[in-house]
């Protein structure tokens, strides 16, 4: 089983892009919206101009921060991740709750050669782990990985 586990690893640097364009669409959206409304209450365009400015800028520096704590590791018994801004978040997902591995990639994920593993554990509603920014290769081993561990588990569980 050990040939399957990993060291820590970090999420390709690719996806700050990825988390960057999703980050400044959405905030140059909001930024049109709270200065269309600041200038109809009578505030000067330039003051709404620099909160639209700032919103981006704050933008950038949460997809650094967020890349910069976000980790992955396969362990002997569980896939771990660490991941978040503000708030850290750790998850251990064990194998013997795994369902199935799927793989995806977005068009802005193929259009920038990354891809998405996500793992479906038992007694969810939906997808509870997801790690996203892998290359298509390391997306596909690490599926084969988990996969091969989830099914090891499994075995290792029966009575």
């Amino acid at each position: 089983m050990e040939t399957y586990t990993t060291d820590r690893l970090s999420l390709s640097p690719d996806v700050r892009l990825l988390w960057g364009i999703k980050a400044t669409a959405l905030l140059v959206l909001l930024g049109v919206v709270v200065g269309t409304v600041m200038v109809g209450v009578g505030v000067h365009p330039a003051f709404a101009l620099l909160v639209g400015v700032t919103l981006v800028v704050a933008g950038a520096v949460w997809v650094l921060l967020h890349y910069r704590r976000w980790v992955y590791q396969i362990r002997a018994d569980t896939i771990y991740l660490e991941r978040g801004v503000f708030t850290h978040v750790r998850t251990l997902v064990p194998y013997v709750r795994i369902q199935h591995v799927d793989t995806s990639r977005g068009p802005l994920e193929r259009a920038l050669g990354l891809s998405t593993l996500v793992v479906y554990t038992a007694g969810s509603r939906g997808a509870d782990v997801s790690i996203p920014g892998l290359t298509p290769e390391q997306a596909r081993d690490l599926q084969q990985r988990v996969k091969e561990l989830a099914i090891e588990a499994e075995g290792d569980d029966a009575l």
